[in-house]
Protein backbone atom coordinates (compact mmCIF):
# COMPACT_ATOMS: atom_id res chain seq x y z
CA UNK A 1 0.00 0.00 0.00
CA UNK A 2 1.04 3.75 -0.81
CA UNK A 3 0.41 6.79 1.11
CA UNK A 4 -2.00 7.71 -1.30
CA UNK A 5 -4.03 4.82 -0.70
CA UNK A 6 -4.05 5.03 3.05
CA UNK A 7 -5.24 8.65 2.67
CA UNK A 8 -7.49 7.40 0.28
CA UNK A 9 -9.32 5.04 2.80
CA UNK A 10 -9.07 7.92 5.57
CA UNK A 11 -10.93 10.34 3.26
CA UNK A 12 -13.59 7.26 3.17
CA UNK A 13 -13.80 5.76 6.38
CA UNK A 14 -12.08 8.71 8.64
CA UNK A 15 -9.84 7.88 11.50
CA UNK A 16 -8.72 6.28 13.99
CA UNK A 17 -8.87 3.15 11.65
CA UNK A 18 -7.44 -0.57 10.96
CA UNK A 19 -6.12 -1.01 7.88
CA UNK A 20 -4.96 -4.89 6.64
CA UNK A 21 -3.13 -5.52 3.43
CA UNK A 22 -3.81 -8.73 2.08
CA UNK A 23 -1.11 -9.31 -0.55
CA UNK A 24 1.50 -8.74 2.68
CA UNK A 25 -0.51 -11.74 4.60
CA UNK A 26 0.06 -13.95 1.65
CA UNK A 27 3.05 -13.79 0.80
CA UNK A 28 4.15 -13.63 4.32
CA UNK A 29 2.28 -17.37 4.84
CA UNK A 30 4.09 -18.54 1.55
CA UNK A 31 7.37 -17.35 2.83
CA UNK A 32 6.65 -19.47 5.44
CA UNK A 33 5.37 -22.76 3.38
CA UNK A 34 8.77 -21.80 0.88
CA UNK A 35 10.96 -22.46 3.98
CA UNK A 36 9.92 -25.58 4.91
CA UNK A 37 9.57 -26.94 1.76
CA UNK A 38 11.46 -30.19 2.31
CA UNK A 39 9.13 -31.04 4.67
CA UNK A 40 6.69 -33.40 3.06
CA UNK A 41 3.81 -32.73 5.52
CA UNK A 42 3.61 -29.32 6.88
CA UNK A 43 0.62 -27.34 8.48
CA UNK A 44 0.06 -23.54 9.17
CA UNK A 45 -2.10 -23.23 11.81
CA UNK A 46 -2.67 -19.35 12.54
CA UNK A 47 -3.20 -17.89 16.04
CA UNK A 48 -6.58 -16.37 16.02
CA UNK A 49 -5.84 -14.24 19.16
CA UNK A 50 -3.58 -11.96 16.73
CA UNK A 51 -6.45 -10.74 15.03
CA UNK A 52 -9.54 -12.29 14.69
CA UNK A 53 -11.66 -10.78 12.07
CA UNK A 54 -13.55 -13.31 10.65
CA UNK A 55 -12.82 -11.45 7.09
CA UNK A 56 -9.29 -12.22 7.64
CA UNK A 57 -9.99 -15.64 9.03
CA UNK A 58 -11.71 -16.95 5.47
CA UNK A 59 -8.60 -15.04 3.76
CA UNK A 60 -6.55 -17.49 5.88
CA UNK A 61 -8.42 -20.13 5.12
CA UNK A 62 -8.42 -19.51 1.42
CA UNK A 63 -4.57 -19.82 1.45
CA UNK A 64 -5.12 -22.84 2.69
CA UNK A 65 -3.77 -22.45 6.11
CA UNK A 66 -5.81 -23.76 9.77
CA UNK A 67 -6.27 -22.33 12.60
CA UNK A 68 -4.78 -22.25 16.71
CA UNK A 69 -7.55 -21.00 19.08
CA UNK A 70 -7.18 -20.53 22.34
CA UNK A 71 -10.89 -20.41 23.62
CA UNK A 72 -14.31 -21.71 22.92
CA UNK A 73 -15.65 -18.37 21.45
CA UNK A 74 -12.34 -18.34 19.28
CA UNK A 75 -13.40 -22.41 17.96
CA UNK A 76 -17.24 -20.86 17.06
CA UNK A 77 -15.78 -17.69 14.99
CA UNK A 78 -13.34 -20.35 13.32
CA UNK A 79 -16.25 -22.51 12.45
CA UNK A 80 -18.56 -19.82 10.98
CA UNK A 81 -15.85 -18.65 8.95
CA UNK A 82 -15.73 -22.12 7.62
CA UNK A 83 -12.99 -23.89 8.73
CA UNK A 84 -13.41 -27.58 8.82
CA UNK A 85 -12.79 -28.94 12.24
CA UNK A 86 -10.03 -30.93 11.77
CA UNK A 87 -8.03 -28.12 10.42
CA UNK A 88 -8.59 -26.16 14.22
CA UNK A 89 -6.13 -27.16 17.11
CA UNK A 90 -7.71 -26.14 20.72
CA UNK A 91 -5.12 -24.87 23.09
CA UNK A 92 -6.20 -23.37 26.08
CA UNK A 93 -4.67 -22.59 29.28
CA UNK A 94 -6.50 -22.14 32.80
CA UNK A 95 -9.75 -23.14 31.50
CA UNK A 96 -12.81 -25.19 33.24
CA UNK A 97 -12.94 -29.09 32.08
CA UNK A 98 -16.52 -28.13 31.18
CA UNK A 99 -15.33 -25.98 28.62
CA UNK A 100 -12.44 -28.60 27.21
CA UNK A 101 -14.99 -31.72 27.34
CA UNK A 102 -17.86 -28.81 25.06
CA UNK A 103 -14.88 -28.07 22.43
CA UNK A 104 -14.06 -31.30 22.05
CA UNK A 105 -17.86 -32.38 21.44
CA UNK A 106 -17.12 -29.93 18.53
CA UNK A 107 -14.58 -32.22 16.69
CA UNK A 108 -11.76 -30.06 17.07
CA UNK A 109 -8.08 -31.12 18.10
CA UNK A 110 -7.53 -30.72 21.72
CA UNK A 111 -4.24 -29.34 23.37
CA UNK A 112 -3.93 -29.94 26.94
CA UNK A 113 -0.86 -28.63 29.36
CA UNK A 114 -2.03 -29.55 32.58
CA UNK A 115 -1.82 -32.89 34.04
CA UNK A 116 -4.71 -32.62 36.37
CA UNK A 117 -7.33 -31.08 33.46
CA UNK A 118 -5.41 -34.57 31.57
CA UNK A 119 -6.23 -37.27 34.05
CA UNK A 120 -10.18 -35.31 33.91
CA UNK A 121 -10.12 -35.51 30.01
CA UNK A 122 -8.61 -39.13 29.79
CA UNK A 123 -10.63 -40.98 32.19
CA UNK A 124 -14.27 -39.46 30.94
CA UNK A 125 -12.60 -39.24 27.22
CA UNK A 126 -10.22 -42.01 26.52
CA UNK A 127 -11.61 -42.63 22.71
CA UNK A 128 -10.27 -38.69 21.75
CA UNK A 129 -7.18 -38.53 20.78
CA UNK A 130 -5.09 -35.67 22.45
CA UNK A 131 -2.16 -33.13 21.64
CA UNK A 132 -0.03 -32.54 25.03
CA UNK A 133 2.00 -29.11 25.36
CA UNK A 134 5.33 -29.69 26.73
CA UNK A 135 7.08 -26.93 28.82
CA UNK A 136 10.41 -27.10 27.64
CA UNK A 137 12.12 -24.70 30.13
CA UNK A 138 13.76 -22.50 27.32
CA UNK A 139 13.90 -18.87 28.39
CA UNK A 140 13.14 -16.50 24.87
CA UNK A 141 11.16 -13.73 23.79
CA UNK A 142 11.34 -10.35 23.10
CA UNK A 143 9.61 -9.29 26.79
CA UNK A 144 8.97 -11.02 29.54
CA UNK A 145 5.54 -11.15 29.38
CA UNK A 146 5.77 -12.76 26.38
CA UNK A 147 8.08 -15.09 27.24
CA UNK A 148 5.86 -18.84 28.26
CA UNK A 149 8.45 -21.37 28.06
CA UNK A 150 10.30 -20.92 31.09
CA UNK A 151 10.04 -22.71 34.69
CA UNK A 152 8.12 -20.27 36.08
CA UNK A 153 5.58 -20.19 33.63
CA UNK A 154 2.10 -21.33 33.70
CA UNK A 155 2.36 -22.49 30.15
CA UNK A 156 3.03 -26.12 29.44
CA UNK A 157 4.01 -29.58 31.28
CA UNK A 158 7.21 -29.24 32.83
CA UNK A 159 9.36 -31.51 31.22
CA UNK A 160 10.34 -32.81 34.50
CA UNK A 161 7.00 -34.44 35.16
CA UNK A 162 7.07 -36.96 32.04
CA UNK A 163 7.50 -39.79 34.07
CA UNK A 164 4.27 -38.60 35.84
CA UNK A 165 2.51 -37.43 32.11
CA UNK A 166 3.40 -41.04 31.08
CA UNK A 167 1.97 -43.16 33.86
CA UNK A 168 -1.34 -40.98 33.45
CA UNK A 169 -1.48 -42.00 29.97
CA UNK A 170 -1.29 -45.12 30.57
CA UNK A 171 -3.93 -45.27 33.25
CA UNK A 172 -6.21 -43.15 30.98
CA UNK A 173 -5.66 -44.97 28.18
CA UNK A 174 -5.80 -41.85 26.33
CA UNK A 175 -4.40 -41.61 22.54
CA UNK A 176 -1.64 -39.03 22.33
CA UNK A 177 -1.76 -37.87 18.29
CA UNK A 178 0.73 -34.70 19.04
CA UNK A 179 3.41 -32.71 20.81
CA UNK A 180 3.30 -29.22 21.27
CA UNK A 181 5.71 -26.15 22.53
CA UNK A 182 5.69 -22.51 22.55
CA UNK A 183 8.29 -20.46 23.88
CA UNK A 184 7.36 -17.14 23.74
CA UNK A 185 7.14 -14.30 20.86
CA UNK A 186 9.71 -12.12 19.22
CA UNK A 187 12.67 -14.79 19.19
CA UNK A 188 15.43 -13.72 17.33
CA UNK A 189 18.20 -16.48 17.70
CA UNK A 190 17.14 -19.38 15.27
CA UNK A 191 19.37 -21.57 17.64
CA UNK A 192 16.88 -20.96 20.74
CA UNK A 193 14.34 -22.93 18.33
CA UNK A 194 16.46 -25.19 17.44
CA UNK A 195 17.93 -26.17 21.24
CA UNK A 196 14.29 -26.50 21.63
CA UNK A 197 12.93 -28.55 19.05
CA UNK A 198 15.98 -31.14 20.65
CA UNK A 199 13.87 -31.07 23.72
CA UNK A 200 10.66 -32.06 21.81
CA UNK A 201 12.22 -34.63 19.97
CA UNK A 202 13.51 -36.18 22.39
CA UNK A 203 10.04 -36.19 24.54
CA UNK A 204 8.32 -36.82 21.35
CA UNK A 205 10.34 -40.04 20.80
CA UNK A 206 8.53 -41.69 24.04
CA UNK A 207 5.48 -41.50 22.12
CA UNK A 208 4.60 -44.60 20.07
CA UNK A 209 1.54 -43.14 17.86
CA UNK A 210 2.04 -39.63 17.00
CA UNK A 211 0.89 -37.66 13.81
CA UNK A 212 2.31 -33.95 14.38
CA UNK A 213 4.63 -32.09 16.55
CA UNK A 214 3.78 -28.38 16.63
CA UNK A 215 6.65 -25.96 17.30
CA UNK A 216 4.66 -23.06 17.99
CA UNK A 217 6.10 -20.01 16.34
CA UNK A 218 7.34 -16.75 18.49
CA UNK A 219 9.44 -14.92 14.82
CA UNK A 220 10.90 -11.68 15.33
CA UNK A 221 9.31 -9.25 12.84
CA UNK A 222 10.80 -5.81 12.32
CA UNK A 223 9.01 -2.67 13.93
CA UNK A 224 10.57 -0.68 12.39
CA UNK A 225 13.72 0.72 9.55
CA UNK A 226 16.67 -1.29 10.27
CA UNK A 227 15.16 -3.29 13.09
CA UNK A 228 16.07 -7.36 13.13
CA UNK A 229 14.28 -9.64 12.09
CA UNK A 230 13.74 -14.21 12.39
CA UNK A 231 15.98 -15.62 9.46
CA UNK A 232 13.10 -17.67 8.66
CA UNK A 233 14.66 -19.13 5.76
CA UNK A 234 17.76 -19.95 7.43
CA UNK A 235 15.51 -21.76 10.67
CA UNK A 236 13.71 -23.68 7.66
CA UNK A 237 16.78 -25.09 6.21
CA UNK A 238 18.21 -26.51 9.62
CA UNK A 239 14.70 -27.14 11.34
CA UNK A 240 13.66 -29.36 8.15
CA UNK A 241 16.95 -31.13 8.10
CA UNK A 242 16.89 -32.12 12.24
CA UNK A 243 13.10 -32.51 11.59
CA UNK A 244 13.25 -34.79 8.56
CA UNK A 245 15.99 -37.22 10.55
CA UNK A 246 13.61 -37.63 13.25
CA UNK A 247 11.15 -38.63 11.25
CA UNK A 248 13.25 -41.06 9.77
CA UNK A 249 14.06 -42.51 12.85
CA UNK A 250 10.71 -42.43 14.23
CA UNK A 251 9.80 -44.64 11.05
CA UNK A 252 6.71 -42.62 10.38
CA UNK A 253 6.18 -39.23 8.49
CA UNK A 254 4.94 -37.08 11.05
CA UNK A 255 3.14 -33.20 10.43
CA UNK A 256 5.14 -30.37 11.07
CA UNK A 257 3.34 -27.74 12.44
CA UNK A 258 3.39 -24.39 13.36
CA UNK A 259 1.17 -21.87 15.10
CA UNK A 260 2.23 -18.07 13.62
CA UNK A 261 0.25 -14.99 14.10
CA UNK A 262 2.25 -12.03 14.08
CA UNK A 263 4.26 -13.32 11.40
CA UNK A 264 1.60 -13.35 9.38
CA UNK A 265 -0.27 -10.07 10.03
CA UNK A 266 2.02 -7.95 12.06
CA UNK A 267 3.50 -6.37 9.06
CA UNK A 268 -0.10 -6.17 7.08
CA UNK A 269 -1.20 -3.68 9.41
CA UNK A 270 -1.41 0.20 9.84
CA UNK A 271 -3.10 2.08 12.11
CA UNK A 272 -3.99 5.79 11.34
CA UNK A 273 -4.68 8.19 13.46
CA UNK A 274 -5.37 12.13 12.93
CA UNK A 275 -3.28 15.07 14.45
CA UNK A 276 -6.21 16.99 16.93
CA UNK A 277 -3.47 19.52 18.42
CA UNK A 278 0.25 19.87 18.55
CA UNK A 279 1.50 21.14 22.34
CA UNK A 280 4.98 22.48 23.15
CA UNK A 281 5.74 22.57 27.08
CA UNK A 282 9.30 23.85 28.49
CA UNK A 283 10.83 20.53 27.07
CA UNK A 284 8.79 18.38 24.76
CA UNK A 285 6.92 19.22 21.35
CA UNK A 286 3.43 16.63 21.71
CA UNK A 287 1.59 15.08 18.85
CA UNK A 288 -2.08 14.51 20.42
CA UNK A 289 -3.78 12.20 18.35
CA UNK A 290 -7.45 10.79 17.90
CA UNK A 291 -6.57 7.59 19.64
CA UNK A 292 -5.32 6.18 22.75
CA UNK A 293 -3.99 2.82 24.26
CA UNK A 294 -7.60 1.64 24.32
CA UNK A 295 -7.13 1.25 20.87
CA UNK A 296 -2.85 0.76 20.55
CA UNK A 297 -2.04 -0.88 23.86
CA UNK A 298 1.46 -2.42 22.57
CA UNK A 299 3.78 0.79 23.48
CA UNK A 300 2.56 0.73 26.76
CA UNK A 301 1.84 -2.69 27.41
CA UNK A 302 5.01 -4.25 25.98
CA UNK A 303 7.52 -1.16 25.58
CA UNK A 304 6.91 -2.09 21.36
CA UNK A 305 8.75 0.27 19.66
CA UNK A 306 6.41 1.12 16.11
CA UNK A 307 7.87 3.10 13.16
CA UNK A 308 5.13 5.75 12.74
CA UNK A 309 5.21 7.81 9.83
CA UNK A 310 3.66 11.59 9.04
CA UNK A 311 2.23 10.09 5.28
CA UNK A 312 0.49 13.62 5.40
CA UNK A 313 3.20 15.38 4.90
CA UNK A 314 6.36 13.06 4.49
CA UNK A 315 8.80 15.02 2.95
CA UNK A 316 9.24 18.10 5.21
CA UNK A 317 12.48 18.19 7.60
CA UNK A 318 12.15 15.94 10.85
CA UNK A 319 11.29 17.45 14.23
CA UNK A 320 11.88 15.44 17.71
CA UNK A 321 8.06 14.51 18.78
CA UNK A 322 6.41 12.68 21.45
CA UNK A 323 3.17 11.16 20.79
CA UNK A 324 0.49 10.58 22.75
CA UNK A 325 -3.35 9.85 22.68
CA UNK A 326 -6.29 11.21 24.13
CA UNK A 327 -7.32 8.62 27.22
CA UNK A 328 -6.97 10.07 30.56
CA UNK A 329 -3.54 8.19 31.77
CA UNK A 330 0.04 8.22 30.31
CA UNK A 331 -0.55 6.81 26.68
CA UNK A 332 2.36 7.77 25.16
CA UNK A 333 3.03 5.77 21.97
CA UNK A 334 6.69 7.68 21.12
CA UNK A 335 9.10 9.85 22.96
CA UNK A 336 11.14 12.22 21.13
CA UNK A 337 10.47 10.56 18.18
CA UNK A 338 11.83 12.02 14.62
CA UNK A 339 8.96 12.44 11.95
CA UNK A 340 8.42 14.79 9.51
CA UNK A 341 6.85 18.12 10.45
CA UNK A 342 3.23 17.74 11.63
CA UNK A 343 0.34 19.66 11.46
CA UNK A 344 -3.11 19.78 13.05
CA UNK A 345 -5.00 16.91 10.97
CA UNK A 346 -2.12 15.22 9.76
CA UNK A 347 -2.39 11.86 9.46
CA UNK A 348 -0.13 9.59 11.10
CA UNK A 349 0.74 6.19 10.41
CA UNK A 350 1.55 3.21 13.08
CA UNK A 351 3.41 -0.09 11.50
CA UNK A 352 3.41 -3.26 11.88
CA UNK A 353 -0.27 -3.40 13.72
CA UNK A 354 -1.70 -5.86 12.22
CA UNK A 355 -0.84 -8.32 14.84
CA UNK A 356 -2.28 -7.69 19.04
CA UNK A 357 -3.82 -4.18 18.54
CA UNK A 358 -6.87 -4.43 17.33
CA UNK A 359 -7.48 -7.82 19.03
CA UNK A 360 -6.47 -5.72 22.40
CA UNK A 361 -8.47 -2.43 21.86
CA UNK A 362 -10.70 -1.76 24.88
CA UNK A 363 -13.80 0.78 25.18
CA UNK A 364 -11.98 2.23 27.87
CA UNK A 365 -12.97 6.19 28.46
CA UNK A 366 -16.16 5.13 26.51
CA UNK A 367 -14.07 5.49 23.15
CA UNK A 368 -16.21 3.40 20.36
CA UNK A 369 -13.66 0.49 18.88
CA UNK A 370 -11.89 1.95 15.13
CA UNK A 371 -13.10 0.64 12.08
CA UNK A 372 -11.62 -2.02 10.01
CA UNK A 373 -10.23 -1.85 6.56
CA UNK A 374 -8.92 -5.16 3.64
CA UNK A 375 -6.80 -3.68 1.13
CA UNK A 376 -7.29 -6.57 -1.62
CA UNK A 377 -6.42 -6.57 -4.91
CA UNK A 378 -6.25 -2.91 -4.73
CA UNK A 379 -9.52 -2.04 -3.14
CA UNK A 380 -10.60 -0.75 0.31
CA UNK A 381 -13.49 -3.06 1.98
CA UNK A 382 -14.69 -2.39 5.19
CA UNK A 383 -14.49 -5.81 7.65
CA UNK A 384 -15.16 -4.12 10.97
CA UNK A 385 -17.89 -0.84 11.06
CA UNK A 386 -16.36 1.66 13.49
CA UNK A 387 -18.67 1.75 16.70
CA UNK A 388 -21.38 4.47 17.86
CA UNK A 389 -23.18 5.20 20.77
CA UNK A 390 -25.72 1.90 20.51
CA UNK A 391 -22.43 -0.24 20.53
CA UNK A 392 -21.84 0.80 23.67
CA UNK A 393 -24.74 0.71 25.68
CA UNK A 394 -26.42 -2.27 23.88
CA UNK A 395 -25.52 -4.86 26.58
CA UNK A 396 -25.97 -2.77 29.38
CA UNK A 397 -29.45 -2.63 31.60
CA UNK A 398 -30.91 0.85 32.49
CA UNK A 399 -32.53 0.97 35.48
CA UNK A 400 -34.85 3.83 36.47
CA UNK A 401 -34.48 5.64 39.87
Amino acid sequence: MKNKDLLNIVSKFGTPTYVYDAGKIKSQFNRLVNSFKSVKNLKINYAVKALSNISILKYINKLGGGIDTVSIQEVMIGIKAGFPVEKIIYTPNGVSIEEIQTVAKMGVNINIDNLNILEQFGSSNPEIPICIRINPHVMAGGNSKISVGHIDSKFGISIHQIPLLLRIIKNTNIKVNGIHMHTGSDILDIEVFIHAAEILFEIASKFEDLEFIDFGSGFKVPYFLGDNETNIEELGEKLSKRFNEFCKNYGKNLTLAFEPGKFLVSEAGNFLCSVNSIKQTTSTVFAQVDTGFNHFIRPMMYGSNHHIKNISNPDDSERFYSVVGYICETDTFATNKRISKIYEGNILSFKNAGAYCFSMASNYNSRFKPSEILFHKNKAIEIRKRENIDDLLKNQIELEF
